[in-house]
Parts: C-alpha cells; structure tokens; sequence
C-alpha cells in the first residue's frame, strides 16, 4: 500500500483567524521569532494498488470537489514513500 499526503491550505489572501490566534500566543509562551502563522489540513490516504497517474487524478479530483473548499483554499497532493 502506498500513503498520498492532500495538504489543503488557506489561499494567501485569505484571512487565517485561527493562525492569527497561534501566532499571538507564542510570544506569550516563550516561543519568540515567529512572524506568520497559517492553518490548514493534511489528509493521508492509504491507496491501494498503485499510485499510477490515473490513481493520483482520481485523488486530485477528490481533493478538488471534496476535501478542499477551492474557492479560499489551495491544496498539493503528494506521493509518500
């Protein structure tokens, strides 16, 4: 079986108010030097078969009608060893 990783993130002109939250916090907790913090989501999904080009369209396609909302999100899908 073979792990493909669909990380989904924010678009970079969209608000992150959760990010904004974390990035607020550190200074208090000690954790200096951090200028941005952004949020997203990873999904690991065990494929199995192979990860051929047609099974990896078919996670694109999955990624870009359902897991990731791509009006404000962008996503990258990748292969794991």
């Amino acid at each position: 079986m073979a792990r493909v990783v669909v990380d989904v993130m924010l678009k970079p002109e969209i608000l992150d108010p959760q990010g904004q939250a974390v990035q607020r916090a550190l200074p208090r907790l000690g954790f200096d030097g951090i200028s941005d913090v952004r949020q997203g989501k990873r999904f690991e999904l065990e494929v199995e078969g192979p990860v051929d080009d047609d099974a990896l369209a078919r996670i694109r396609e999955m990624a870009e009608t359902f897991l990731a909302n791509t009006v404000i999100e962008d996503f990258v899908v990748k292969v794991e060893s």
